[in-house]
């Protein structure tokens, strides 16, 4: 599944840099305030048509469609959970650290998932029972896994989105060095073994964390809410995750 997924990915991600070599491009804002350009309704037309064609009986859980009521929502055993561009806000500071996410769920479960940044050459990908790996601009796949922790542990948080929450949480670790970074691209540096920990506190949804979760936890990490519980999807109405953490050993976590 992975490997057929990869020409919609490729796909995607020229249909975003033909938007973002156009220095020009317009940026719309949506009800949320948050940004929308023609990089992520080219994206998004490019991967629908692509799921259509390769499983048409499995249902998308995308940020830029119409969402299907919860009372048929509720009903998907399985799922596709997309967004076609992860990231805007560092598509349009134009830094590149911006990607698509395409993950499969099953059961509530993110069992396989593909994160491209398509301005750094990046791909990765993992699924359950099977390894995660990543690709730099065509050379061979490498499988990829968490690091042991290091020491001062390496916390990767969010370029555009940091909160108070996040530094009284970080002021519990002790000894650590920061990083930001845009979009998905945390799971991934976890998930490669360049970072320990990705805490969120604050709201995202399911499409910014699906792809993420399923390609770190087949790296040998791991994604939990505050509880402890795994991120779970589709399970209620609501598509915004609670606070969570991703990180490699459970033993990165303060005690």
């Amino acid at each position: 599944m992975a490997e057929s997924l990869l020409p919609i990915v490729a796909r995607a991600g020229a249909a975003i840099m033909r938007v973002y070599d156009d220095t020009n491009f317009a940026v719309q804002r949506k009800e949320d305030n948050s940004p929308l350009t023609l990089a992520d309704l080219e994206s998004q037309r490019v991967i629908l048509e692509g799921l259509a064609a390769l499983t048409p009986s499995i249902p998308v859980l995308s940020e830029e469609s119409a969402q299907a009521p919860w009372s048929e929502r509720q009903t998907w055993k399985e799922l596709w959970v997309v967004d076609p561009l992860d990231g805007t806000r560092e598509f349009v500071k134009r830094n590149g650290e911006f990607t698509v996410n395409i993950a499969l769920v099953q059961a509530h479960e993110p069992v396989l998932g593909l994160v491209a940044a398509p301005a750094l050459g990046l791909l990765y990908w993992g699924a359950a029972g099977v390894g995660a790996f990543s690709h730099h601009r065509g050379a061979a796949r490498l499988p990829i896994q968490v690091s042991a922790p290091h020491e001062p542990l390496r916390v990767v948080g969010s370029r555009s989105h940091p909160s108070a929450a996040t530094a009284g949480y970080l002021a519990k670790l002790g000894p650590h060095v920061q990083k930001g970074i845009g979009s998905s691209l945390k799971f991934c540096l976890v998930a490669e073994g360049n970072a320990d920990l990705y805490p969120r506190f604050g709201p995202t949804s399911e499409w910014d964390t699906a792809a993420g979760q399923a390609i770190l936890e087949a790296a040998g990490g791991h994604v939990t809410r505050l509880d402890g519980h795994r991120l779970r999807y589709n399970c209620r109405e609501s598509v915004i995750n609670g606070d969570f953490l991703a990180f490699s050993r459970p033993s990165v976590l303060p005690g």
